[in-house]
């Protein structure tokens, strides 16, 4: 039976039995509070024999016996104020008075939530007026009520069974803070000491079956109710709940988490999540985040005013130099490489210019620190804050665990920039395109026409409208996932590497410090193979750089074999980075190797494609190789154009992606990582306008209607088929995209003319993908990619695809 029907059985017992229901806390056990247990306490304690206490406990004594109904169930909580001074005497064994004003402990009612006796600090954070508990718990009120019950069953089990079985699930409170208004985070504890199950009725006994039957079904209530019904048993007594203030350990995971998502920094929500996040942890709400990325002079600031709505972490940001940063406190941190604090920047005599505009953002009391990832300098982090002394060395060394988290997530988002940048540089500094260099040949004479007749102008808009767009993307399958495995395997591998250095240096010389430096390192990598987190790899890095290296010169003096253990180690490493870089080496090149083999192939077939007819070409490389053509009248200088040309250009291409699917899947078992490629062609028969911008030294889509077709690219690559979770593109296929019959009827002409050439084989898959963002109603053909060498060579000269074409004369467009 699933968690699910049990919650439902559980419920419709209950609600027939007791009237009571789990979804609402219910619980299906009889539960009485009394202080019985504590009394019974009380009388060991004064039967102990030690002189101080007995008198005490003689006291208690005479005074229960003034009030005899403490002793009975206490069906009214106000016998609990009526003897409150008694009451608190009892109590003073369970809460120790040297405690009492710090401890967070309430005494509760059996498995219910109500308090009816707390320390005061209990009272502020987690209960209100009315004695309930009050918080956000980690899991929902069905499994709360549910491990209640289990939790239950297991005392019955254990106290008159003979069974013994453990069940614990660590209960964490969310409540904010009635002083800061921030999130507090406490780990309860239950303490049944004073908690008694007790029979009504005849005790049932268990068989050997029924007992192998609760075993084989630990989690099935319906089975324990069945075999130990819950209305033979009572708790008598009261459960004492004790909180542990675990908010540093809770931020610091979410905060892990957090930077873990590749959009942590650009997301202007998420961003405000990290900065509620340091508030939490420092305990200061107004702070303020704010980070900077450093690449070479140029200086990207980040903070959570930005408005963060492009896909790149400095889309909106503020850009500066360096050297706009002189004699101020980031300098200064980043020169000296240590975290910085300023009390009150008004109490600086002479601030810089850079300060000045801090403080006219009402910020008085901040601090900076410098982020590095693997020694580089990468960026600074500061918290800012209007209260002089919010932030001082004392709180602010718990940066100390955050500033590898944030260092990581800036490296990250810093090779995003770069990628972007580096497309940007190759589209600024390459040369125009053949196809329509004779447009900007003409524009550029018309200027100087103008000039030379005494009238000032600009360069007149490059438009190119009525093109037909073609769209082609071969991805490689799982990169990021892959590329993560392979850091995460390589860091393993180091600390192994380390660790037998310290094994062998303990067989040598058996010193203490050498099996625990092992046994930590041990540690570290079964923390590292459960799962790498965004700061592990720079923790670890850090780790090895700054506790091992030193350590290994001093160890060489213990004799050859750990000399040469070392020696080895050493020649394992990376000589440039210093770290050990197989696994990632080895996906990098065959990243790098499929990247320049789809590369080359298309670049060699489309200077064939050239010659049959001029077209725009445009490539792109990153885990994959996406390319976007398009075809014309207005391309081309005489305006001559024929629709056999964009019917030509779409079978080249079909083609072509059928060869690029074939060198893919020979170059894989070649490749140190035997990754794959997934094909996708976009179809679109209604042509477009496009635009050279000035400002960007690149073609784009001109108009609001046509933006659509931009989106469906950036788009389709993740799209799955309707009604299942299997994505549209598969390794050894090629999958078609389009939004009209008329598409569909074309392509399937080319499809039975490639499959009668041997490019293709199989049968054609025809499918309906799920709606995606702002796009709804595309559909695709999906078809399977012969890898045997066609009829028609790989390479098609001209000749052979004009044949190509007129075997298909009968096509629609």
């Amino acid at each position: 039976m699933s968690y699910r029907e049990n919650l439902h059985f559980m419920n419709a017992q209950l609600s027939s039995s007791f009237g009571i229901s789990l979804q609402t806390g219910g619980f299906p056990f009889k539960c009485v509070l009394s202080l019985s247990p504590l009394v019974a306490f009380w009388n060991q304690v004064g039967s102990s024999g030690h002189t101080v206490k007995a008198a005490l406990a003689r006291t208690v004594q005479e005074e229960l016996q003034r009030a005899p109904e403490l002793l009975e169930p206490i069906e009214n909580l106000s016998f609990i104020e009526k003897h409150r001074d008694l009451v608190e005497i009892l109590m003073s064994m369970v809460f120790p008075p040297a405690s009492w004003e710090q401890q967070y402990s309430a005494a509760t009612i059996p498995f219910h939530f109500r308090s009816f006796y707390a320390t005061p600090a209990f009272e502020r954070s987690l209960m209100p007026e009315d004695g309930t508990f009050e918080g956000l718990l980690n899991l929902d009120g069905e499994t709360f009520a549910y491990g209640k019950s289990l939790k239950a069953y297991l005392n019955i089990l254990r106290k008159f069974y003979g069974i013994g079985l453990e069940f614990e699930y660590p209960l964490i409170c969310t409540r904010k803070d009635p002083e800061t208004g921030l999130d507090r985070y406490f780990k309860l504890n239950i303490d049944s000491r004073f908690l008694e199950v007790k029979t009504v009725g005849t005790l049932t006994p268990l068989t050997d079956e029924a007992k192998k039957r609760l075993r084989a079904n630990l989690t099935d209530l319906r089975v324990w109710m069945e075999l130990i019904p819950p209305e033979n048993f009572e708790f008598h007594g009261f459960s004492v709940i004790n909180a542990l203030d675990v908010t540093d350990q809770e931020v610091l995971s979410a905060l892990k988490r957090d930077l873990i998502q590749k959009e942590s920094l650009i997301s202007n929500p998420r961003f405000q999540s990290l900065q509620e996040r340091l508030r939490t942890l420092l305990k200061r709400p107004q702070l303020v985040l704010s980070l900077a990325a450093i690449q070479g002079e140029q200086v990207f600031l980040l903070n959570s005013g930005c408005k963060l709505a492009r896909h790149c972490i400095f889309a909106d940001s503020d850009h500066y130099r360096t050297s706009d940063f002189a004699g101020s406190i980031y300098e200064r941190s980043v020169r000296e490489g240590k975290l910085l604090i300023i009390e009150d920047l008004t109490s600086d005599p002479a601030p810089s210019p850079i300060e000045e505009a801090i403080i006219q953002r009402g910020v008085r009391n901040i601090v900076v620190a410098p982020l590095y990832y693997q020694d580089e300098l990468i960026g600074t982090l500061d918290l800012g804050s209007p209260n002089p002394g919010d932030l001082n060395a004392i709180n602010a060394m718990k940066l100390g665990e955050v500033l590898p988290l944030f260092s990581m997530a800036i490296k990250r988002s810093m090779e995003e920039l770069n990628t972007t940048v580096q497309a940007i540089i190759k589209e600024k500094y390459t040369a125009i395109h053949p196809s329509v260099e004779w447009r900007f040949r003409t524009a550029a004479l018309r200027v100087i026409q103008q000039q030379n007749a005494g009238i000032l102008s600009e360069i007149e808009p490059i438009v190119f409208e009525g093109v037909y767009p073609l769209y082609g993307a071969s991805d490689i399958r799982g990169s990021s996932t892959l590329r993560h495995a392979a850091i995460q395997a390589d860091l393993v591998d180091h600390l192994n590497l380390v660790r037998e250095i310290f094994l062998l240096a303990y067989r040598h010389k058996p010193l203490p410090f050498f099996d625990e430096f092992a046994y930590r390192i041990g540690k570290t990598i079964a923390e590292l193979e459960a799962g790498l987190g965004s700061g592990d790899e720079a923790t670890t890095l850090d780790f090895l750089r700054r506790d091992v290296e030193p350590l290994l010169d001093h160890m060489q003096e213990l004799g050859a074999a750990v000399q040469e253990k070392i020696q080895a180690y050493r020649a394992a490493l990376d000589p440039h980075l210093g770290i050990l870089y197989r696994r990632r080496r080895d996906f990098e090149e065959s990243v790098t190797r499929i990247n320049k083999t789809i590369s080359a192939y298309l670049d060699a077939e489309q200077g064939k494609a050239q010659a049959m007819f001029p077209h725009y070409f445009e490539k792109h490389v990153t885990d994959g190789v996406d390319y976007g053509i398009y075809i014309g009248p207005s391309l081309v200088e005489d305006g001559k154009f024929e629709v056999l040309y964009l019917k030509n250009l779409r079978l080249w291409q079909l083609m072509v992606m059928c060869g690029v699917a074939r060198q893919t899947e020979r170059l894989k078992a070649s490749l140190k990582v035997p990754l794959e490629a997934a094909h996708l062609i976009l179809v679109q028969n209604t042509p477009l306008s496009i635009r050279f911008r000035l400002d960007e030294k690149q073609f784009d889509v001109d108009g609001a209607y046509n933006i659509r077709y931009e989106i469906i690219k950036k788009r389709i690559d993740k799209a799955v088929i309707k009604g299942s979770a299997e994505r549209l593109t598969q390794p050894g296929k090629i999958a078609i995209i389009y939004s009209q019959a008329k598409e569909a009827l074309e392509y399937r002409q080319y499809i039975d003319y490639l499959q009668a050439a041997a490019y293709l084989t199989g049968e054609v898959e025809e499918v309906e993908l799920e709606d995606l963002q702002g796009l709804q109603g595309l559909k695709a053909l999906r078809v399977t990619v012969n890898m045997q060498p066609p009829v028609i060579q790989e390479r098609a000269a001209p000749a052979e695809m004009e044949e190509a074409i007129q075997a298909t004369s009968g096509m629609v467009t």
